[in-house]
């Protein structure tokens, strides 16, 4: 891909405000007092000059954003179908601009919906229930993972949440490695925008990025789960639990799903027989 600018070109590397607060403790009424807030800006992904979706997001790793949502949501099958990108600010916001090959642009139109995303919102614009929970290519069984590894993941997950940090006001999304290392890792104050810029950079990541799982910070929704099938992720880990339509889309696509991830725990919802118990 080409002309795609960083986000420390627009000035927007700093995520946090600093705002007077009073901070109240029993018995006890604080003065006020500067803390951190993280910001959440609108983002508007516009394709070929038409804006198909705004989502609320934090203002960082947008190409990542815009290539992992390009994915999960079957817009392109590959990065490579996107021929560049410019993050540009907006009156209200951030717009990605895309440019779009002219095959998947047709298709892109045809199926168009106005989407209006809340805190990236995964269900906002479906126009009808029957698109909830559409059915996802069944995922092979290739991948393996040692529960035994989790731990390291689990330990280190923080690490990519620095504003999270400050404010206590991000989910955060690894890719974890057979052993156990994180790769790499976004955080967001929208758990589906973090995780579709995960999928965004293993998309664009080499041939490591293909063995391991995704370990999200939140808990592992329907649209968490198809999010991932849809970009080929076999096992997903959640710190927290799981709602029963993610387990019912796990089932049918063949994911594995896990939740309640602590180390030495987990709970296993579908398809144990990628994971190895040490």
């Amino acid at each position: 891909m080409n002309n795609i600018l960083s986000e420390e070109v627009l000035n927007v590397t700093d995520f946090t405000t600093s705002r007077q607060l009073t901070l109240w403790k029993r018995e006890d009424l604080q003065s006020p007092q500067l803390d951190d807030i993280a910001e959440e800006v609108p983002v508007a992904l516009v394709y070929n000059g038409i804006s198909h979706v705004v989502m609320m997001a934090s203002p960082k790793d947008l190409t990542h954003f815009a290539i992992g949502f390009s994915l999960s949501e079957g817009i392109i099958d590959s990065p490579r179908e996107i021929y560049g990108m410019d993050v540009v600010p907006s009156c209200n916001g951030l717009e990605v601009q895309i440019d779009l090959s002219s095959r998947r642009f047709m298709g892109l139109k045809a199926r168009r919906r106005a989407l209006a995303g809340r805190t990236g919102c995964g269900v906002c614009g479906v126009e009808q229930l029957n698109d909830i929970g559409k059915p996802v290519q069944p995922l092979p069984f290739s991948q393996t993972f040692n529960l035994g590894n989790l731990d390291r993941a689990l330990k280190h997950l923080n690490d990519f949440q620095p504003t999270g940090k400050l404010t206590g006001c991000t989910h955060a999304a690894a890719w974890v490695m057979p052993s156990g290392e994180l790769a790499g890792g976004h955080e967001d104050v929208g758990r589906h925008v973090a995780l579709d810029k995960l999928l965004g950079r293993r998309a664009t990541e080499g041939e490591e990025w293909r063995q391991g799982a995704a370990l999200v910070s939140s808990r592992a929704s329907y649209e968490m789960v198809q999010k991932s099938a849809m970009c080929g992720v076999e096992i997903l880990f959640a710190v927290s639990a799981a709602t029963t339509l993610a387990v019912e889309v796990a089932e049918r696509c063949n994911l594995t799903l896990v939740g309640f991830c602590k180390p030495g725990r987990a709970t296993i919802y579908t398809h144990p027989q990628r994971l190895i118990a040490d």
